[in-house]
């Protein structure tokens, strides 16, 4: 019965608000406007009436199964959806041989594969005759970089499209249509609305699956942000040690460094501890920055980041990650103090408030051509080679305004560190227009 409904575009009148809220047509998709807006490449396929193969790249609940279900639509493609957790060879053997019957009809078919970066390599090469016959227009939904996770030549036969993370406009537009369907708004005040869009972490899903939650409560007064707390858990934020996200953020840190930024470097600092990396590694690495990004300007540089990483050993977590913070600050504000411990907190204060925000493109890890052909890594200014030594430029994420957690003291040796943060503070705003 449920299939019924589904392929009538009505949902049962018990399915969750978000299968209900489902858009109807392209138009109603928000938050992907650079591919779905006027001139973005997946409209102009549909206004040319032929649909490419295509691999959709983004974080969880941005509209990937959606926006797959409505091409098809849109261009008159039977649709089919198979997911590569519940399939397996068996299934994709049915599925190609009803596209193959469906094209000899003259019929074409749009095979959606969910999760498809969890087929293995040997079957994803299975995809590879169908596509290049036309038999099926592939559409693959990954939340993994296609880099790492899918074969070259599956890659070549198809285009890349990213999705980004709902913003808070996309996202309270979401709001407005769930308290237009309910008839009815949410029991929330201006800033507990405010901090139930931060608690969806760009994830339009699972914003809809905590507003349900809100709905059913009964003759409640508007709940502030505290009493919000007390019936939605937050959740951890996006961070994955061993993929793209890991590479993001240690190549985030890094740089951050070397820009002679302590702020930001804290931040990435922060921010890679709460997702659960091994302190370890962030020691390692920064050693490294100490032998790689300063040397002979500041030799006790090395001296600090090893007693860093021993200082860990000794204490472990969390006491031992004030002295991880220690050497960042000390390595960022390097020629090439009580002041962190505070520097430290409120960063990780910042980190768990701001949750999943991406490093701004120019100082993403750009490993892969396709990478940088997305644009990861462009316009990064070496700061080496900078006017001053200095770029100026912004290591936050995008849509974050500047914080500043460390402040020194002036005394003893902060005395020239502050001074020397001061000026660097002045060349940052000429720099940048301010």
């Amino acid at each position: 019965m449920s299939d019924l409904f589904e392929a009538s575009g009505i949902h049962p009148p018990d399915a969750p608000l978000a299968d209900r809220l489902r858009p109807q047509t392209l138009e109603d998709v928000v938050g992907q406007d650079h591919l779905l807006g006027e001139g973005g490449p997946i409209r102009r396929m549909i206004e040319a009436g032929r649909l490419g193969s295509m691999i959709l790249w983004g974080p969880p609940g941005t509209g990937k199964t959606t926006i797959a279900r409505l091409l098809a639509k849109a261009a008159g493609y039977q649709y089919q959806q198979i997911s590569a957790v519940f399939s397996g060879v068996a299934d994709l053997k049915k599925a190609f041989e009803q596209a193959r019957m469906r094209r000899a009809a003259g019929q074409s078919t749009l095979l959606f594969v969910d999760e498809i970066h969890r087929f293995n390599r040997a079957q994803q090469d299975g995809f590879l005759p169908f596509v290049e016959e036309g038999i099926v227009t592939l559409v693959g939904a990954t939340t993994e970089n296609p880099s790492f996770e899918l074969n070259g030549a599956l890659l070549s036969r198809s285009q890349v499209y990213v999705l980004k993370r709902l913003d808070d406009a996309a996202l309270d537009q979401l709001l407005i249509r769930a308290e237009a369907m309910e008839g009815k708004p949410l029991p929330l005040t201006p800033e507990s609305r405010h901090a139930l869009l931060a608690l969806a972490d760009g994830d339009g899903r699972y914003l809809l699956t905590m507003s349900e939650v809100l709905f059913d409560l009964q003759g409640v007064e508007p709940l502030d942000v505290q009493a919000l707390a007390g019936i939605l858990q937050k959740r951890a934020p996006a961070y994955d040690k061993s993929r793209e996200e890991h590479y993001n953020l240690i190549s985030a840190l890094h740089k951050s460094v070397r820009g002679s930024d302590p702020d930001a470097a804290l931040y990435w600092l922060a921010r890679m501890l709460n997702g659960g990396e091994d302190p370890l590694y962030l020691a390692r690495r920064i050693v490294r920055m100490a032998v790689e990004d300063i040397g002979q300007a500041d030799p006790l540089s090395i001296l600090v980041a090893n007693a860093a990483k021993d200082t860990y050993d000794f204490l472990g977590s969390p006491e031992g990650e004030l002295a991880l913070a220690q050497a960042v600050v000390h390595l960022a504000t390097a020629p090439k103090s009580v002041g962190v411990y505070e520097a430290y907190k409120a960063a990780k204060r910042a980190a768990a408030e701001t949750g999943s925000l991406m490093p701004p493109a120019h100082i993403r890890n750009a490993p892969t051509k396709l990478m940088k052909q997305l644009g990861y890594g462009e316009g990064y200014q070496y700061d080496p080679d900078a006017e001053d030594g200095f770029s100026g430029a912004n290591f936050f994420p995008e849509g974050m305004e500047r914080r500043t957690f460390y402040k020194p003291k002036g005394e003893g040796h902060e005395a020239k560190v502050k001074e020397r943060l001061e000026r660097w503070a002045e060349l940052r705003a000429r720099k940048q227009g301010g």
